[in-house]
Parts: C-alpha cells; structure tokens; sequence
C-alpha cells in the first residue's frame, strides 16, 4: 500500500517482477502488450465469450489479494504506462484487438529470428511455441519450451490449438466436448504429438474413422463436432489474419517507439504516489541495461 492509502501491489510487482526478469534473461528487447478490452469480432463469434471472467488480482503480489476497484485498476495501470515510458520499455496498444492476437502476430512476423520469451500464465499463448519462441510461466517460475508442452499434455505445441478447441477453456467460457480432455486427445489421436500440422476437420475425420473399430460416446461427440470445433477455432487460433491492416501498421509503428530512459523522473513519479521504499535503484539498473546491449 502506498503512503496515500492506495493499494499498488500490481503496480509493484509488475515493476518488480519485471526488473527480475531483466536480470535473469538480460534481454535485448522488452516490448508490453496492453489488453485493449477485447475483439469485436471473437463477440461476433460468440456472445458468451469471456462473459463472467473475473477481473484481474493486480494486487496480489505484494498485499492480501484485495481485489482491486475499477478506479483502482485505473489508476495502477496509468502509472504503470508512465513508470514504462520512463524505462527502455516499448508498450503496445491496438484497439478492438486482444492482446494475444497482437502477441501472435509479432511473435510470428516482427523479430526475424530473435529468439523470444512470453511472459505470461496463458495457455492460449502455448500454441506460439517453438525452436525460437519459448514462454516464461509467472506462477510456476519456470520456461516452458516445446517438449515441455508434449510432456505435460501429450500434443506439440503445432496442434495444441487443435486439440483444446474439442476441450474448450472454462477461462474464456468456451464450452468444449463433455468429458473430453488432453489426456484421450493424446490417447485417441497421437498424431497431435508430432511436428506437422493437425486441424481440427483432421481430428473429426479420425474420430469418425476410430468409430469403425472402436465404440464410445465421447469419441463419437468427436466425431460430430466439427461446427463447435470450428466456432472454438475461430475464438482460440492466434492467426496473423486477426488483424485488420490498420492493426497490422498500428503494432508495426508502435514497435518503433521506446520509453526514454530517466532515472530522476522515475524517482519523482514514484515519490509523488507514496512509494518511496521501492527499491528503485536496483530494479531500474536492471531494465535500464536493455538498452545497453
């Protein structure tokens, strides 16, 4: 809490844990995502989606889980902008376009082959994962890579997409096939482990092959759902194509801008909301060498 009696925990542990990652990985590039309140398009595909999603627990990392108010929320995410434009930090922001999309679209397009690191608890950013994407998991503290992905759920990251829209996200409120997981998915059709690409029509025509042979209800659920396999496709795949043109130069010219790095600024910004403890110095000369490398 600062000394204003507002709480700050998300402000401070995104500033923190931030600083920490820095230290541990020494990256050459820190580029933020902001969630810009969704896609008009994924609601168009399914007004329930995300619909009942708790909002987020930006203080959890430094108090008691208090669950931020609107106004609080707004406030911690204003001074996080202005603390990262006082850092060598480039933030993103498209309207009417999830974060994940835009993270899809520049893991794919906007650094060569610049190894990459994720910094996120999504699992919908799992399907990103390759030779040179990996993904930095927050609560479980560790790098998830693409054999990581075929040890915990038995399918590549290639076809991780394939099997969840059978599963469905309870997250995102994304029904799935009752009674249908990762571990039969891998089961029933063990191609989705490998490197080449599965979609989601191929795992309906296998089901239905399987049912020659094999009898099941779940399996046979498979079997006939293509159109909720297809509706899932549309909320769940990070295709490049989900975002429009003026997206596409938006994120391009957002990538060329970076924060300007000032220390005293940093300082004053920090004094001024009550948070005179942090300790700035060591977290700011770990962001800071970003732009030394």
């Amino acid at each position: 809490m600062a000394d204003s009696g507002q709480h700050v925990g998300g402000f401070l542990g995104f500033l923190g844990g931030l600083g920490s990652l820095c230290e541990k990985f020494r990256p050459s590039r820190v580029v933020v995502v902001w969630e810009s309140g969704g896609s008009i398009r994924k609601r168009g595909t399914d007004s329930n989606y995300k619909n009942g999603r708790r909002p987020p627990k930006l203080n959890r990392y430094y108090e008691d889980d208090i669950p931020p108010t609107a106004e609080n929320h707004t406030m911690q995410v204003s001074l996080l902008v202005k603390a990262l434009n006082l850092l060598p930090v480039t933030q993103i922001y498209v309207r009417d376009c999830e974060a994940d999309d835009t993270i899809g679209y520049m893991a794919r397009y906007s650094f060569g082959t610049t190894p990459i690191i994720l910094v996120s608890s999504d699992k919908d950013l799992y399907q990103l994962i390759d030779d040179r994407v990996q993904q930095w998991s927050p609560g479980q503290k560790k790098l998830i890579d693409r054999q990581a992905v075929i040890d915990k759920f038995g399918v590549s990251p290639e076809n991780f997409c394939s099997a969840r829209v059978f599963i469905g996200d309870p997250s995102d409120n994304i029904k799935g096939v009752s009674g249908v997981g990762f571990k039969n998915m891998s089961k029933w059709f063990p191609e989705l482990s490998g490197s080449c690409f599965v979609g989601y029509k191929n795992v309906v025509e296998a089901a239905q092959i399987l049912l020659h042979d094999k009898k099941g209800k779940t399996l046979a659920k498979i079997a006939e759902a293509h159109d909720l396999a297809e509706k899932n496709w549309k909320l769940m795949y990070l295709s490049t194509s989900r975002l429009a043109g003026a997206q596409v130069k938006k994120v391009n010219d957002q990538l060329e801008k970076q924060g300007k790095s000032n220390k005293m600024n940093l300082m004053r910004l920090l004094v001024n909301s009550g948070m005179q403890k942090f300790d700035i110095n060591r977290h700011f000369s770990a962001i800071n060498s970003v732009r030394k490398q």
